[in-house]
């Protein structure tokens, strides 16, 4: 059994969905792993990670306008230290969720046709953001 553990950085450009599905892949065909599991594990409070299509753009606009409308800016938050979209960050974080298990077979990830893994930056500011990868398997 095998175990690797690898930190990813992304820079976001503010809020919305920022795939990364071919950066998980890179790392995980130098790893070697035919079968086992990927845990991925963000690193933040105001970002989240979501596994969710990847063909139409038009689903990550209402996605992030959905999100938007339940957790808006302008909402009676006491926490605002960081700004207007501090609190409302960490309501979305806290219906999404920030790790992610996947397993692999044959040395890939098991998503399907339409699936990609992505980063969901509730932020309004760019960031960079850490999401920590960990493989275990054979």
């Amino acid at each position: 059994m095998k175990q690797s553990v690898h930190a990813l950085r992304i820079m976001t450009r503010g809020q919305g969905l920022y795939e990364f599905t071919s950066d998980i892949n890179d790392w995980l065909a130098s790893q070697k792993v035919q079968t086992g599991l990927l845990t991925v594990f963000c690193r933040h409070t105001s970002a989240s990670l979501l596994v969710q299509e990847n063909a139409d753009p038009t689903v990550q606009h209402d996605i992030k306008a959905y999100f938007s409308r339940i957790a808006p800016e302008d909402g009676p938050y006491i926490h605002n230290y960081e700004g207007s979209d501090d609190m409302p960050a960490h309501l979305k974080t806290a219906l999404t969720q920030v790790q992610l298990s996947i397993p692999i077979v044959t040395g890939s990830l098991v998503l399907g046709t339409w699936q990609g893994v992505y980063l969901f930056e509730h932020r309004v500011r760019p960031h960079r953001r850490e999401i920590v990868l960990h493989v275990i398997g054979e």
